[in-house]
C-alpha cells in the first residue's frame, strides 16, 4: 500500500479551556478573602477596571453602566467538567432557583474597607493558628458530621489563651442539640493538645493538666478549687482544707506553679481571621427561609467604558491597540465572571437550605442525608461545580455560621423503600436504644439491627458496631459487666 499525503475533514467535539474560562473556574472556588486579593491585583494591573465606591444615581429606566457592559455578550458558564462544556446556559437558566425567590442583590462590596487588606495580609506571620491546630486534631478524631458541627462552633469560641468560655446549655439550645452531646464533644476536645486547652475556666484548665500528669488526687483537687486562698496567702486554711502538712502543701503549690495557665498563648503569634459569611439565611413570612448574598463580600467593580473609548482614539501603535483590546476583554470577562460566581453561590446555597430546612428549624439531629450529586441534579449543575462552591464558603443561619460542606451527610437506606435516613439520625437512635437499657435487657448489635429494621432502617450489623464505636459506647458484653458491678462511685 502506497503512502501518500491527503486531506481529510473530520468533525468532533473537544473541551477548550480558554484562559478566561480557567479564571472563571478559579474565581468560583476562592474564598471571599482570596477573591478580594485577586480583584485588588486585577485593579492594579488593568487600567480599564475601577472600583465602584457607591451606587451611582441614575434616571428611572436607565441601566447601570456595568449592566450595559454585561449585556454586550452572553453569560459565562462556570459549570464545566472534563467531559463536556455547555456554553449555551443563559443567565435566566442560572437565576431559576426553584422554590425560593431570588433575593435582590448587587455586586457591591465594601471596597474602601478592603483597600489595605493585601498589604496587611502580606505582613502577617504564616505560623499555624490555635484554631487550625484544633481543627486538624478534630479531623483526625473521626467525629461524626453532627459532632464536627458542634466541635467547629466550640473552636470558634476559643480565645487567644485557649479557653472555651461557653455555656453548654445555651450553645445546645442554639444548635438544637442535647446538652449531653455538647458536653461530650467538649470533653473529647479537652483531650487535644496543648494540654489544658478548651477549658472553661482556670480551675478546669489546671485540673486537665494535672489529670494528664496523673496528679489530680483529692488533696490537689482541693487546692485547685480553692486557688483564691493561695492568692491571699492563706496557707493555714489551705492546709486544713487539703488535709496535708505544710511540707506537702508547699510541694503541691510548687507543682501547681509549673503548670501553664494559658495553654493557647504559644499560638498567639498567628493571626485569627474572622469568618465572614458569604450567604445569610433568615426567617421570612409564612415560614419561608429567605436566602441572601452578603454583598459586603462581593467586590464592586466595573469597566470604565468612557476611559476605554477615549484612549482607544489616541492609540496609534498596534501594540497599544492590542493591549487595550486585551484589557477590555479581560475587564468585561471579570465583571461577568464575578456576577456568575455570585449567582452560582446563591443557587447552591438556596438548594442546601431547601434540603436542610429541618436543621434550621429543629437542630443538628434533623440533618438530612445529602451529597453533592443530589444538589447538582436539583440545580442542573455538575458535581465539580457544587464542590467548588461549597469549599471555603460560609452560611450564616439562626443557629450559627457554618461552612457549606458541613451540610453534606451520609445516608442509610430505608428497609421499606421510603426516604433514606441520615447517618447522624441513625447514630442518635442507636444511642437512645443503649441509654434505655436495663440490667436484664442488654441489647447486642444483632438485636439493635433487628429493632432498627423494624423501624424502617436497613442497616448491617458491622455498621451498627462502627457507629457504636464512633459514639464511644462499649460492646454489649462490657455494658453487661458494668451493669452487674453497679454504678461507679
Amino acid at each position: 500500500m502506497a503512502i501518500a499525503p491527503r486531506l481529510e475533514l473530520r468533525q468532533g467535539q473537544a473541551l477548550v479551556m480558554t484562559p478566561q474560562l480557567q479564571q472563571a473556574i478559579k474565581l468560583l472556588q476562592l474564598s471571599n478573602l482570596e477573591l478580594t486579593e485577586f480583584v485588588e491585583a486585577e485593579l492594579e494591573r488593568n487600567p480599564l477596571l475601577e472600583r465602584q465606591e457607591a451606587e451611582p444615581e441614575r434616571r428611572e429606566g436607565e441601566a447601570p453602566e456595568a449592566s450595559q457592559a454585561e449585556s454586550s455578550s452572553g453569560e459565562a458558564d462556570l459549570d464545566v467538567d472534563v467531559e463536556q462544556l455547555n456554553p449555551d446556559l443563559s443567565a435566566s437558566d442560572l437565576a431559576d432557583a426553584g422554590a425560593m425567590p431570588l433575593q435582590n442583590w448587587n455586586l457591591a462590596g465594601s471596597g474602601k474597607q478592603m483597600d489595605d487588606l493585601p498589604e496587611l495580609e502580606s505582613t502577617l506571620p504564616q505560623d499555624i493558628s490555635l484554631a487550625d491546630h484544633l481543627e486538624a486534631q478534630m479531623t483526625r478524631a473521626g467525629l461524626t458530621p453532627v459532632d464536627r458541627l458542634i466541635g467547629s462552633r466550640l473552636i470558634d469560641l476559643v480565645d487567644d489563651w485557649g479557653y472555651c468560655r461557653v455555656d453548654v446549655a445555651e450553645l445546645a439550645s442554639q444548635l438544637g442539640a442535647a446538652d449531653a452531646d455538647v458536653e461530650r464533644v467538649l470533653t473529647l476536645m479537652q483531650g487535644f493538645e496543648p494540654v489544658g486547652v478548651m477549658a472553661r475556666n482556670l480551675v478546669e484548665c489546671l485540673a486537665l493538666q494535672l489529670k494528664d500528669r496523673d496528679r489530680y488526687d483529692p488533696a490537689m483537687q482541693a487546692l485547685v478549687e480553692n486557688a483564691e486562698l493561695l492568692g491571699r496567702n492563706q496557707l493555714d486554711k489551705l492546709q486544713t482544707i487539703c488535709g496535708v502538712d505544710r511540707e506537702d502543701l508547699l510541694d503541691m503549690i510548687a507543682e501547681l506553679k509549673r503548670l501553664t495557665p494559658k495553654p493557647g498563648a504559644a499560638f498567639g503569634g498567628a493571626p485569627a481571621q474572622t469568618v465572614v459569611p458569604d450567604v445569610y439565611v433568615r426567617h421570612a413570612a409564612e415560614g419561608v427561609w429567605a436566602v441572601e448574598l452578603n454583598t459586603d463580600t462581593m467586590p464592586r467593580i466595573l469597566m470604565n467604558q468612557r476611559y476605554y473609548a477615549r484612549v482607544s482614539k489616541t492609540a496609534k501603535k498596534e501594540e497599544d491597540k492590542a493591549f487595550l483590546s486585551e484589557c477590555a476583554a479581560n475587564a468585561s470577562w471579570l465583571v461577568k465572571s464575578l456576577d456568575q460566581r455570585a449567582r452560582t453561590i446563591l443557587k447552591v446555597a438556596r438548594e442546601i437550605v431547601r434540603q436542610q430546612d429541618g436543621f434550621l428549624a429543629f437542630g443538628v439531629s434533623h440533618l438530612r442525608p445529602l451529597n453533592l450529586k443530589t444538589v447538582a441534579a436539583a440545580i442542573d449543575m455538575h458535581e465539580s461545580t457544587v464542590s467548588r462552591v461549597t469549599t471555603n464558603k460560609y452560611i450564616s443561619t439562626p443557629r450559627g455560621v457554618f461552612e457549606l460542606k458541613y451540610f453534606f451527610t451520609a445516608a442509610i437506606s430505608a428497609s421499606d423503600g421510603g426516604e433514606a435516613h441520615s447517618a447522624e439520625a441513625v447514630r442518635h437512635r442507636i444511642k437512645q436504644l443503649i441509654d434505655k437499657e436495663t440490667p436484664e435487657d442488654i441489647l447486642s448489635d444483632d438485636r439493635i439491627v433487628e429493632i432498627l429494621r423494624e423501624q424502617g432502617i436497613d442497616i448491617a450489623r458491622r455498621t451498627v458496631a462502627k457507629y457504636r464505636e464512633s459514639l464511644r459506647l462499649p460492646s454489649s458484653v462490657e455494658r453487661k459487666r458494668k451493669m452487674a458491678q453497679g454504678p461507679s462511685r
